[in-house]
């Protein structure tokens, strides 16, 4: 259980873009599509979806911003900006297709929180180095 696979990055992955999609996507099929027709009115469904949701975005944030803090989300969001910026300088996409754009921020955003989910796994490979979580004893 201390290695992670491929297939163990690629689970983190799956359920990153699945927790991002399932939120917001432009497709009009997401979680935000579905309050947004019957606001300001909330369904009790929509209460749990939301509230269910809620609690992927703060495992999954909480623990990207624990392994590579937020110095480090801000460099991959910056690199990511880039890596788009390059995209559409090369005309690959262009900047009036919102949607395309949105797609990719969106499994951008995806793959930087599957990365924070695997990173002291990565971490460790890389550099052979552990990372421990700090505990205050005595508190």
């Amino acid at each position: 259980m201390n290695d992670l696979s491929f297939g163990g990055f690629l689970l983190r992955a799956a359920l990153s873009l699945l927790l991002v999609l399932l939120t917001f996507n432009p497709s009009g099929y997401s979680y935000v599509h579905m309050v947004a027709d019957g606001f300001p009115s909330v369904t009790p469904v929509e209460a749990v979806l939301g509230i269910l949701l809620l609690i992927g975005w703060i495992v999954f944030l909480g623990a990207t911003l624990k392994s590579i803090g937020l110095i480090g989300m801000v460099l991959a969001f910056a690199l990511c900006a880039a890596l788009i910026w390059m995209i559409v300088s090369w005309g690959w996409v262009s900047l009036e297709n919102t949607n395309a754009l949105t797609w990719i921020g969106l499994v951008i955003l995806a793959l930087i929180m599957a990365i924070g989910m695997a990173w002291a796994h990565l971490y460790r490979r890389w550099t052979g180095q552990a990372t421990v979580d700090e505990i205050n004893e005595g508190q």
